[in-house]
């Protein structure tokens, strides 16, 4: 756990939870955003792969208190080889990410700014640049520590902090938490920390995934853990073709329903955010904003929960990382159009609907 290693400088944050008056008006209850784009890292993944580095450093540290030399391997896309570098490097070890051959520039050149030692590009996919690091990095140095993504106990314990200051800044159980699902260390998080307060049947939690990164998705309606043949959503950050075993059975649950979204709906929430609430974030965090209009949030939980004016939503903005003012211009341009974005928000998210829908 990550209290175990007080002694060690923590690579995480606290950050912010602020009530978004648009984003209220717009669902007809109290919106808030947990503001993790302020992490370290740019991410959520601060919490998770920042814990593993704690507690894999802490176990390097000698008898005399000396840490030991060791060397951390990631095998990232983005916004986990950044938060394993600025992880490593805040507790003084050096770190290496492996990145695909289709990995962004602007997050490579993220990766190299946080300080990282060597960027290696290799393969196709991150299954393929994991491999490289546990095939042929790792056994050539005897210092090496492979640091997965998402699928790690001590990944979901970090991640279960966000939960545990949702709680505490509220000063009570939020009624729903909409968070991103990639390969779902951050979904475990949260749901280990429901399931130790006991709130596992009063919290709703909605999984959103994009279309082409739905690998959470397509699992729960074959019945069983299916692998995507390939990513085809814009939303590299969730680009994950298979889902850790955990995540899909946390999925089950009666409090969680899988929400399947668009490129082109997570990148009107960009937009909207960016004008309203004055952030720029990923597609991960553009994917959950639909949720708030058109009555959507309430027809998704018409069967779980009613959903009142005094309703507490929790919305996770869990990165920052992958977008640019290019970028955000571009969607702009492609897929808002031309229009003035319009104070009246909902004008813009009209006929705003999901693509597929599990509960």
């Amino acid at each position: 756990m990550y209290a175990e290693a007080p002694q060690q400088p923590k690579p995480w944050a606290w950050t912010p939870l602020i009530e978004s008056r648009p984003l209220s008006e717009a669902a007809g209850c109290r919106v808030f955003l947990k503001l993790d784009n302020l992490q370290p890292s740019g991410s959520f993944k601060s919490r998770g792969v920042g814990n593993y580095v704690l507690q894999r450093a802490a176990e390097r540290i000698s008898e005399s208190g000396v840490p030991n030399a060791t060397h951390f391997y990631a095998a990232s896309g983005g916004n986990a080889g950044i938060a394993c570098v600025h992880a490593a490097r805040t507790l003084g070890y050096p770190a290496t990410v492996v990145v695909p051959k289709i990995a962004k520039p602007v997050m490579i050149a993220k990766i190299w700014a946080m300080g990282v030692k060597q960027v290696i590009q290799h393969g196709s996919t991150i299954a393929e640049a994991q491999e490289y690091i546990l095939n042929t990095l790792l056994p050539a140095d005897p210092t090496g520590v492979f640091v997965p993504p998402f699928d790690h106990q001590d990944i979901w314990d970090g991640n279960a902090t966000v939960m545990q200051e949702i709680a505490s800044q509220l000063g009570d159980k939020p009624d729903v938490v909409v968070c991103s699902v990639g390969g779902g260390g951050l979904l475990n998080g949260i749901m280990q920390e429901l399931d130790h307060k006991k709130w596992n049947n009063d919290v709703q939690v909605l999984a959103m995934e994009t279309k082409g990164a739905d690998s959470l998705s397509q699992s729960l309606v074959s019945g069983q853990i299916v692998t995507l043949p390939r990513i085809t959503s814009q939303a590299t950050s969730l680009g994950v073709v298979r889902v850790a075993e955990k995540t899909f059975e946390y999925a089950q649950r009666p409090n969680v329903t899988s929400v399947v979204l668009t490129d082109e709906q997570a990148a009107k929430g960009c937009c909207l955010l960016a004008e309203h609430e004055r952030m720029m974030v990923e597609l991960t965090v553009g994917v959950n904003v639909p949720v708030c209009f058109d009555g959507f949030l309430q027809s998704l939980l018409a069967n779980k929960k009613t959903i009142t004016k005094d309703s507490k939503v929790v919305l996770v903005v869990c990165g920052g990382n992958d977008i640019s003012l290019d970028m955000l211009m571009a969607w702009r341009m492609a897929m808002v159009g031309n229009e003035t974005v319009q104070e009246n928000t909902t004008s813009m998210t009209a006929r705003v609907g999901a693509t597929g829908v599990t509960a």
